[in-house]
């Protein structure tokens, strides 16, 4: 089986773009733990049924901090040494290697026997010198990587190296830091592993952290991602007709988006939310099992995953039919009106929680005006009121990137009560949502849940919509939808 294959003749790459980029954030990285080993796994292959495995996606901090994307790293670590204060990559504290398992060739036993890592099973992948050359950073075999993460191990004030691990990524990793841990402690017994998870919990925040404010590469891959998420939508109501006629015709609409995903992006960003109907207002309705019926609206909340692992998060809500009833639309423009509230204090200096609070300020104004508050206004806005989030109970942005919620164990301070800052990317997606259940609203209101989201981008001249070519006014929806049927 190993005999008579032609040698391969792959020449090395060119540098990739973003090397340069992610060797910046290694360096913004060792200037927050000189002296320590840094430990950033891309996770292992996870199993999905006996002996088939999902899509391999890597740690969006390891992919953040090497630059790699789609599926071609299972089992990979980037670890960053310690070195001489100045001595290390771009004059920074650490040298970064990334271990790797190569690709079982055709010179290997592997190539046909392994169908996890040969060749002849998943095909060709990057060697070790091409990872090198394209990234820019020494790569080694994994089976190195034990000597790499354990060698002098130990209490600092003994002269030893401590370790920082992104943990609950790859248990293997995780056993093997503990382990070294223990062996090397002065007193294994009264290791505090509680603490040693604060310490490692610490590079995880800082990795998140790194991540609110979005470099010039990371920009281009988020706009490329919300360019086939419209390109999605787009597929979404050409395939209306067929949505309506079908008994699942969330899944038709479901999967006119995943084709547009697979087709000019690695996946999904997050499982798309295709609701008709009172649907809508289940906020994580992803069954995708329910009816799309004329007269009705449908919500539509999706975002394509680039190669890069950049996801944009869109959503539109829609009328099946191409126009809305007097209700749905007078629903539609309180959302909008929210929305556009969000934007105007979306700019650098302002906190980034008063975006929700200034979308809130519009959805009970109208909420009151329209008679379904049980107190003022005011007394709902106030924290002891808040009942307004019956019909709104989430909250109106979020950071975006690698992750859908990107940023997400960044400390409060820098997020929730962070400044807006240039370079940040997030949603601004209010909401109304109203139950056919609900028996405190008028009857006419039951049934219709709209979100209306966009991505933004913050510029020293305020927001820009990232996502504005996805119309969103009622009279622009209504527009487009008809130019596409």
């Amino acid at each position: 089986m190993a005999a008579n294959w032609a040698p391969s003749t792959a020449e090395l790459p060119a540098r990739a773009e973003v090397a340069d980029h992610a060797a910046r954030r290694r360096r913004a990285i060792s200037e927050q733990f000189k002296s320590e080993r840094l430990v950033i796994p891309a996770g292992p292959l996870k199993v999905r049924s006996n002996d088939c495995d999902y899509r391999f996606r890597p740690h969006s901090g390891f992919a953040h901090l090497t630059g790699l994307g789609v599926d071609h790293e299972p089992d990979a670590v980037l670890v960053m040494d310690p070195v001489a204060e100045g001595t290390g990559d771009d004059s920074g504290h650490h040298r970064a290697t990334l271990y790797f398992r190569p690709m079982a060739g055709r010179d290997t036993k592997a190539f046909y026997a392994d169908s996890r890592s040969g060749e002849f099973w998943i095909g060709t992948r990057p060697t070790l010198p091409e990872f090198q050359a394209l990234l820019g950073m020494p790569t080694a075999d994994v089976t190195e990587l034990e000597v790499a993460i354990t060698k002098n191990v130990g209490e600092s004030s003994v002269g030893g190296t401590s370790i920082r691990l992104v943990r609950k990524v790859d248990e293997n990793i995780d056993a093997l830091v503990d382990t070294a841990r223990y062996n090397t402690a002065q007193n294994p017994d009264a290791l505090d592993f509680g603490a040693l998870d604060d310490l490692d919990g610490k590079l995880a925040e800082a990795l998140s952290e790194l991540r609110l404010i979005k470099d010039a590469w990371e920009i281009e891959q988020m706009k490329i991602a919300v360019a086939a998420t419209i390109n999605g939508f787009e597929d979404i109501v050409k395939a209306l007709p067929r949505a309506v006629a079908h008994e699942r015709g969330e899944r038709v609409v479901e999967g006119a988006f995943f084709a547009r995903a697979r087709e000019e992006g690695n996946e999904l960003g997050y499982d798309t939310i295709a609701a008709g109907g009172n649907n809508a207002t289940v906020l994580h309705w992803n069954r995708n099992t329910g009816t799309v019926n004329e007269g009705q609206m449908l919500l539509v909340d999706a975002g394509v995953e680039a190669d890069s692992l950049y996801t944009a998060d869109i959503t539109r809500t829609i009328p099946v039919n191409g126009k809305y009833t007097e209700v749905q639309r007078k629903i539609y423009q309180a959302v909008l009106d929210a929305a556009d509230a969000g934007f105007a204090v979306a700019v650098p200096g302002r906190k980034f929680r008063e975006v929700h609070t200034a979308a809130m300020e519009v959805l009970v104004d109208r909420l009151a005006a329209w008679g379904l508050l049980p107190v003022t206004a005011e007394v709902a806005l106030s924290p002891e009121g808040q009942q307004h989030r019956r019909w709104m109970p989430h909250g109106t942005s979020h950071h975006l990137g690698l992750d859908v919620h990107d940023c997400a164990q960044a400390r409060a301070e820098l997020y929730l009560d962070g400044v807006i800052t240039e370079g940040m990317v997030f949603t601004i997606e209010p909401g109304l949502y109203f139950k056919d259940e609900d028996l405190a609203i008028p009857a006419e209101f039951r049934g219709n849940g709209v979100r209306i989201e966009d991505d933004i981008l913050i510029t020293a001249n305020g927001p820009v919509n990232l996502s504005a070519a996805l119309p969103r006014t009622p009279d622009d929806v209504e527009a487009w939808m008809a130019k596409l049927s």
